[in-house]
């Protein structure tokens, strides 16, 4: 009788509270904690959602006025917008305060830049020139934020003079990437040709097909994260441009959500391919 009522309790046991030894694998749940455990993962999730609240606010605001226009709503203004606002504003404040370790990341680039610089003394030089404008952009991002949140003691318009300054930098980073990114195209089409004549010449008969396979899917993954980071600083200038400038570029503010949201796809797609890990069968 013991016995039934103990196997009766182990089976409710495994039942209920062992309920996830019927779930299978979730592969896709382990990349999501590996991309989002990252500092530069989250920090694409969150530029994600941020510039999708911020999307949504004038469109609500939009929908509002029309339904008030046409008796549907009593006033003309939404208050979901007003939520998804403040979501926004959160979101662009939590990712600032999270930049102030920025440096950290930038000075283990430099160094590692010198003890393995890249194929040739181009990419070298421009990626030299990056890094020192991030060594520019960094701090004055943090006093100008630090400034504006009132901890630390800076005028409104000197304050005003960071946040152009670090956002100049930002665009002289931009900028270069592009450079960046002609050069990487150059190198990426030599290759190409170089595999290309290897596979016709006698001498190919040594190389395995599989091999020969590997590199042409390596060639393509490759120009694919090319053309990703062509389509992140494509979104990345505007703003730059828009934030560089005392009077800004754009009228109308939906403009700077519209090419953040570029931006923020293109990086979150280019980072969660980067850390996706072996293919499963």
């Amino acid at each position: 009788m013991s016995t039934s009522k103990s196997n009766l309790l182990s089976g409710a046991n495994d039942l209920i509270l062992g309920a996830f030894s019927r779930v299978p694998p979730p592969h896709e749940l382990d990349h999501a904690v590996r991309f989002l455990s990252t500092w530069s993962g989250s920090d694409k999730f969150f530029m994600l959602v941020e510039n999708s609240a911020k999307l949504l606010v004038p469109l609500l605001e939009m929908r509002a006025r029309m339904e008030y226009r046409n008796g549907i709503r009593k006033i003309p203004s939404s208050a979901s917008s007003a939520r998804w606002k403040k979501l926004g504003s959160v979101i662009s404040d939590a990712r600032t305060l999270l930049r102030l370790w920025g440096l950290l990341p930038i000075f283990q680039w430099l160094i590692s830049l010198e003890r393995t610089p890249p194929p040739t003394r181009k990419l070298l030089t421009i990626e030299r020139l990056q890094g020192f404008s991030m060594l520019a952009y960094y701090p004055l991002e943090h006093l100008y934020y630090l400034g504006s949140q009132g901890i630390l003691p800076i005028s409104k318009e000197k304050i005003g003079k960071y946040s152009l300054w670090s956002c100049r930098a930002w665009a002289a980073y931009v900028c270069l990437q592009f450079l960046h990114l002609k050069e990487d195209w150059k190198l990426l089409k030599r290759r190409e040709k170089a595999l290309a004549k290897e596979a016709g010449s006698i001498g190919e008969k040594a190389k395995s097909s599989v091999e020969q396979e590997n590199l042409r899917v390596e060639l393509l993954k490759r120009k694919d994260a090319i053309l990703n980071e062509l389509v992140v600083n494509m979104g990345y200038l505007p703003l730059t441009v828009h934030w560089s400038l005392k009077g800004g570029l754009f009228k109308n503010d939906i403009w700077v959500h519209v090419f953040g949201m570029v931006a923020a796809l293109a990086s979150f797609r280019g980072s969660w391919i980067a850390s996706a890990g072996p293919v499963r069968s």
